[in-house]
């Protein structure tokens, strides 16, 4: 179990649908924040909250801002990644996709970040914490799908990564939780980095994602896989 009530929490990503419903509720439950998005007119959804506007491209962009939230919060006992980008692309289209803003963006800055965040989160679990980093795959790193094999594959290598690593550092006391929600109503899909998206059926329900995501970090959970967004 992981309390929020004046946990130290960086939500990544905190300016886009989810990560702000997200944001939003960490606070109503009393985390003290610090919110990340590319985007600085888009941050501060929550009162109080610190603020780091970086591009997640930018080279230094994950020590700048695991840095940064360290020092506005003095520590950290939790992380939420809610960033991410889509592309559409078939396997004749993908050599002229720009895979390497979706691979930094999906996988490889959030990758870089928790072994950013180590010793921090070592030091909230030496002080009785129980530290936690959340990441968000979805549906498409365990059911790689026609039509976004580029963006399967960065979130698979996301799911692959927190997979391993939360084996790696659970004996550390931190726990890592991916969450694999099928297609939600954020808009992403209206804002691809490349291609058109394809008509998807109605998804999940943003609000009541962002709801299972806070619970699961208050509850232990180590995997929320797509059927524990059924009714999402």
């Amino acid at each position: 179990m992981t309390r929020i009530e004046q946990a130290r929490i960086l939500v990544v990503g905190a300016s886009g649908a989810l990560g702000t419903l997200i944001a939003e509720r960490l606070a109503e439950r009393g985390a003290r924040l610090v919110l990340h998005g590319r985007d600085p007119a888009r941050l501060g959804a929550s009162a109080g909250a610190a603020t780091v506007a970086v591009d997640l491209t930018e080279a230094d962009a994950p020590e700048t801002i695991v840095d940064r939230a360290v020092e506005a919060l003095g520590g950290l006992d939790a992380i939420v990644v809610a960033a991410g980008v889509v592309g559409f692309d078939g396997v004749a289209e993908t050599a002229g996709r720009d895979l390497e803003t979706m691979f930094t963006v999906n996988a490889l800055a959030p990758m870089r970040i928790i072994s950013v965040a180590l010793p921090s989160l070592r030091d909230s679990a030496a002080e009785g914490n129980e530290p936690v980093v959340l990441t968000i795959s979805g549906i498409v790193s365990e059911l790689p799908t026609a039509g976004l094999a580029s963006y399967s594959a960065s979130k698979a290598a996301l799911a692959a990564y927190v997979a391993a690593a939360g084996r790696e550092l659970r004996r550390s006391g931190i726990r890592l939780v991916d969450a694999r929600p099928g297609h939600t109503e954020t808009g992403l899909a209206d804002r691809p980095l490349f291609g058109t998206a394809p008509r998807f059926p109605h998804g999940h329900d943003p609000a009541n994602v962002a709801d299972r995501l806070v619970r699961a970090i208050e509850d232990g959970s180590t995997s929320l896989p797509p059927d524990a967004f059924t009714g999402a």
